[in-house]
């Protein structure tokens, strides 16, 4: 009965880390513009008469070699999405929106891995 139970440990064991991301999103915000690489004012919800658009800003650590997806949603649809491959073990990446008036409410953009599993989740409130 051991070797079984040590066996199946193993598998459990193997299962684990061969099927999950060694890396993560360091950092993922709303912003109003990206400077050299770098976010330009956090924010978590902009006045529709101030902005008309606003980005989406994600830093990631160890996961080169994966593609990303930001996927923006509004009201459960999805309004658009794009796929960066990650180059490097340190990568930032961002994505902005131009919104228009009648696209008051919350916002979200989802963070995704290759799989459309969700590493990140953020939302907004465009007022």
């Amino acid at each position: 009965m051991r070797p079984i139970m040590k066996s199946l440990l193993l598998l459990a064991t193997l299962a684990v880390s061969t099927s999950g991301y060694a890396g993560e999103v360091t950092r993922a915000m709303f912003t109003i513009g990206v400077d050299n690489r770098e976010p330009v004012i956090m924010v978590d919800s902009i006045d529709s008469s101030s902005y008309t658009s606003i980005s989406f800003f994600t830093e990631l650590q160890d996961l080169s070699g994966n593609n990303i997806t930001h996927q923006w949603t509004f009201n459960g649809d999805v309004m658009f999405e794009k796929t960066f491959e990650v180059k490097g073990p340190r990568w930032r990446i961002w994505t902005s929106k131009t919104l228009i008036p009648s696209w008051i409410g919350t916002w979200t953009v989802n963070v995704l891995d290759d799989d459309h599993t969700v590493l990140s989740s953020k939302s907004f409130e465009y007022q």
